[in-house]
């Protein structure tokens, strides 16, 4: 059931239901198309910015993944739907998706479950050190750049040819990722460019999970199952490349005045 408080702000829960249905749709017939289990992909929900009362009313409908871009703003939706459903027996599971200030790390312990965004040797330290204090392990994907947008964080990666300075560097970055005893890497994540033809954002697709292959036989005893790409424009053609965690916000939850995908 939905609370009093999703219904008392006017969320309009038949709209998000067809959208959310929608969406839903298209990640199956996308997973048909390149023989995928439907199971195989999870929708990430982007709800920054978004009111608690809308998180509240697409869990109605069942869904339990979210993402969050800032800490601090994410912070308080977590504890805000905490409260929401303290005694819930499914809770949310929270994605941190943007970048982390080195600063704010302590703050992902609020209670964020994954992370798609980590894209430092020294930001991987530093969470391994909070992580180690609280004892608890942290599930994360690499963050890569295969575009080479220089706007865009992540390891660089638009240039790893077997003998280039950017995949050794990538190699030693993740010889002491791996090193870290607290860390759990999970696959990698990246961000396509924002281009008018989904199918242009293909080769950047292809291009992370190529580069998943290689790292998966170069350190074969770490877990690289996890490909997060894909959103509102072009989940359809990432999933077609092998996206497991689609970060879906507009597709849900409409325009809003800050834009985003």
């Amino acid at each position: 059931m939905m609370s009093p408080e999703a219904t008392r702000v006017g969320v309009n829960l038949p709209t998000l239901e067809q959208r959310y249905s929608q969406v839903r749709r298209k990640i199956e017939t996308a997973g048909n198309k390149s023989g995928r289990l439907p199971e195989e992909i999870t929708m990430v929900a982007v709800s920054k910015a978004i009111p608690i009362a809308s998180v509240d009313a697409l869990y109605s409908l069942g869904h339990r993944h979210f993402g969050e871009n800032r800490v601090e703003s994410g912070k308080q939706k977590i504890v805000a739907a905490r409260e929401t459903f303290e005694k819930a027996d499914d809770p949310i599971v929270w994605h941190m998706i943007g970048h982390i200030q080195r600063r704010k790390v302590q703050n992902i312990f609020v209670g964020f479950d994954r992370i798609h965004s980590l894209d430092s040797v020294r930001l991987a330290k530093r969470l391994s050190r909070f992580a180690e204090e609280r004892n608890k392990k942290v599930p994360l994907l690499l963050e890569c750049n295969v575009s080479g947008e220089q706007s865009k964080h992540g390891f660089p990666a638009d240039d790893c040819a077997l003998d280039s300075q950017q995949w050794e560097s990538l190699v030693e970055a993740v010889v002491q990722i791996v090193e870290l005893p607290y860390l759990e890497i999970l696959g990698l994540m990246t961000i396509a460019p924002i281009v008018p033809n989904p199918e242009a954002a293909r080769p950047h697709f292809a291009a992370l999970r190529k580069l998943r292959n290689r790292l998966s036989n170069n350190f074969p005893d770490t877990c690289w199952d996890q490909l997060s790409m894909g959103m509102s424009d072009d989940f359809e053609v990432a999933i077609e490349e092998g996206a497991t965690l689609l970060r879906i916000g507009r597709a849900l939850f409409g325009e809003r005045q800050q834009g985003y995908r």
